[in-house]
C-alpha cells in the first residue's frame, strides 16, 4: 500500500547526502538556504520582538496596541497569500512582496533619519512618527503577503524528494541562524544608527527581488515532480 512504499522509500534515501561541489553542498540546497536567510535578513522579526520598545521611543504612547495590531495585520495577509498563491504564481507575489518591503524599510530609514536623540531617547518630530509607522506596518504587508509563508511554499516543492527531508533541515537551520543573527544585533545596531540599519534590511530586500528575478523560476500549477526538475535543471 502506499504507506508501505512511503516508509520504504524513505529507507532508501535516508543514506542520499545533500553533499555536493558548490561550497560542499547540492546548489539546490543552497537556494533554500539563501530563500530562508532573505526571509529573516529583511528584519521581520525585529519589528514583532522590538516594536513595543521601538514605538515608545518615537512618542507612540499606544504601542502594546499598535503592536497588536501589526501582529494581526501579519496574520490576516498571510491568509491572503494562501488565497492567491495558485491563483497568482509564486514569482509575482515573493517579486511584488520585495518592492514592498524594499520601500517600506527604505522609507522607515528615512523617517529615523530625521529623529533627535540616539538609543532608547530617540525620538521622532512631526510627521516622521506616523510616517515611520505606517511604513513598518506596509513592511509587515508586505512580507506576511509573499515571503512569510511563500518561502515555505518553495522550499516543500524545490527539493527532489530523495533529499528533501535533510534539505528542509538545513533550511530551517539556516533560517534560525539568521534570526538570531538580526535578533542580537538590532539593539547594538539601532543604538548605533537607526537608519543605518534599517538602510540595511532595505538592502537585503531589495537582493531578494534580483534573487527571486534570476534564479527562482514559476511553479505554479506544476506537481512536484516537475517542479523538482526545474530547480535542479544545470
Amino acid at each position: 500500500n502506499e504507506l508501505t512504499l512511503a516508509i520504504e522509500t524513505d529507507k532508501k534515501n535516508a543514506g542520499v547526502s545533500i553533499r555536493g561541489k558548490a561550497l560542499g553542498l547540492q546548489p539546490i540546497v543552497w537556494i533554500g538556504i539563501i530563500l530562508s536567510v532573505f526571509q529573516q535578513f529583511v528584519g521581520i522579526n525585529v519589528i514583532f520582538y522590538y516594536s513595543t520598545s521601538l514605538w515608545n521611543s518615537v512618542g507612540m504612547t499606544n504601542a502594546p496596541l499598535i503592536s497588536v495590531i501589526t501582529s494581526v495585520t501579519n496574520v490576516l495577509v498571510t491568509l491572503i497569500a494562501i488565497f492567491l498563491v495558485d491563483r497568482v504564481g509564486r514569482k509575482p507575489i515573493l517579486l511584488t512582496g520585495s518592492v514592498l518591503m524594499a520601500l517600506s524599510l527604505g522609507t522607515m530609514a528615512l523617517a529615523f533619519s530625521f529623529a533627535t536623540g540616539t538609543g532608547k531617547d530617540v525620538h521622532l518630530d512631526g510627521a516622521w512618527g506616523p510616517i515611520a509607522l505606517v511604513a513598518a506596518n506596509l513592511f509587515v504587508i508586505g512580507f506576511g503577503a509573499s515571503w512569510g509563508p511563500l518561502v515555505w511554499v518553495l522550499l516543500g516543492e524545490i527539493f527532489p524528494s530523495r533529499i528533501r527531508g535533510k534539505a528542509l533541515g538545513v533550511a530551517a537551520g539556516a533560517q534560525w541562524i539568521a534570526n538570531f543573527l538580526i535578533t542580537m544585533t538590532f539593539p547594538v545596531m539601532s543604538s548605533w544608527s537607526l537608519p543605518l540599519t534599517y538602510g540595511m534590511y532595505a538592502t537585503f530586500a531589495a537582493l531578494s527581488f534580483f534573487f527571486v528575478l534570476w534564479r527562482i523560476p514559476e511553479t505554479k500549477g506544476m506537481e512536484l515532480e516537475q517542479t523538482e526538475t526545474l530547480f535542479t535543471r544545470p
